[in-house]
């Protein structure tokens, strides 16, 4: 397939005038035989978007533990643009997470997003900031636990959420344990900035949805925020939905890390693209009124009810984020994080032929997977 006529994104996070070659599911610098041709109307072709965190979409959860559930999930993702997935698992029993990590991994890639890896974002994480978690199955950090979870996953988990002011020791021995076989987050976690800088130093690479479910970012305790700003190699997440973040605050985030080290994410739950009413999260209830989904007891943020492609454009559009930042964001940082750039991320030769196509609006004009 050659799509012509598009401002192809490159490697170089900018758009230049051409061309798309995908053969046999990859993309390609030349087309070795006579090929369809498809005329892209001056689009915008960008690589598939990545969404390592978020919960659900149409009614259905990662954490249904169901086949059905997953295939839900990956149609409606690729439908977006959202063409790789990384669902994020929520704080439940261990035997009930053993089983979702069990039949995650028994899932066959058919058809719609790839399911790529798993984010755990619990169970080792604070009661303090627990947010939608239930705080009835939080529990320490455990090096052997984790590994089971990781047998019972078949090596799926690419993320894996602590909170080291529950015990700093425990946290740092266990972030020595597992850094070297997925990657270690700081997750709902109330650590002050000693606390949260001595765990990346340890290891610890990345930051679950920056600025929510952490201490505030003041002056005299940056806390976690400022912690992954001093930690060059950590991947900071963000939820660019325009309800968990102010735009300000967006802006300030890309000022101080870098568009090189945040990753778009959606958090989104399974009202995404559903009614407004009441569902559930970690068996929790959540009421959902626009683009506002609230624990029923309590009122905290339960994640958002926008899709990844959804949060971009708002990044762009009312958040003032360059376009191109917004998409290196979304695309080729995640694929980084989830350490699968080899195969995801970019329009280079060689890798996985997930292409979308953007209308100059940035409405969605057409999705290509895996060719």
């Amino acid at each position: 397939m050659i799509i012509k006529n598009v401002k192809v994104y490159g490697e170089d996070y900018r758009f230049h005038q051409g061309d798309v070659i995908i053969e046999d599911g990859r993309f390609c610098e030349t087309a070795s035989s006579p090929e369809e041709v498809v005329d892209g109307g001056g689009a915008y072709a960008v690589p598939g978007l990545i969404d390592i965190h978020f919960h659900g979409c149409m009614g259905a959860d990662i954490c249904d533990n169901d086949p059905e559930a997953i295939r839900t999930i990956a149609n409606y993702e690729a439908s977006v643009g959202v063409t790789t997935i990384c669902p994020a698992t929520m704080t439940l029993p261990v035997p009930e997470l053993k089983s979702i990590l069990s039949t995650a991994a028994s899932w066959k890639n058919e058809s719609g997003a790839h399911l790529a890896g798993l984010n755990m974002e619990g169970p080792f994480i604070s009661v303090a900031k627990k947010g939608a978690q239930d705080e009835r199955n939080i529990i320490p950090c455990d090096a052997s636990l984790f590994d089971e979870f990781q047998e019972a996953a078949g090596g799926l988990i690419k993320f894996i959420g602590v909170a080291p002011e529950m015990d700093l020791d425990r946290t740092l021995d266990f972030i020595q344990k597992v850094k070297d076989h997925v990657s270690v987050s700081l997750a709902h976690t109330n650590a002050p900035y000693a606390d949260a800088k001595a765990a990346f130093d340890a290891g610890a690479c990345h930051a679950v949805h920056l600025f929510n479910a952490m201490p505030a970012f003041t002056h005299r305790e940056p806390g976690v925020v400022g912690a992954v700003f001093d930690s060059k190699h950590v991947f900071a997440e963000l939820i660019c939905d325009g309800v968990h973040i102010h735009p300000s605050m967006v802006r300030a985030a890309f000022a101080m890390m870098g568009a090189e080290r945040i990753c778009l994410i959606s958090d989104s739950m399974r009202a995404t693209g559903m009614p407004d009413g009441t569902y559930t999260l970690g068996g929790l209830d959540v009421n959902v009124s626009g683009k506002h989904a609230t624990l029923a007891e309590g009122g905290a943020l339960a994640g958002s009810v926008t899709n990844l492609a959804d949060c971009m454009r708002t990044a762009v559009k009312e958040m003032e984020i360059p376009l191109e930042d917004a998409i290196r964001c979304a695309t080729i940082n995640p694929a980084r994080a989830l350490h699968l750039d080899h195969l995801y991320g970019s329009i280079a030769p060689g890798k996985i032929g997930n292409l979308v196509l953007l209308n100059p609006d940035l409405s969605l004009k057409q999705v290509i997977v895996n060719g």
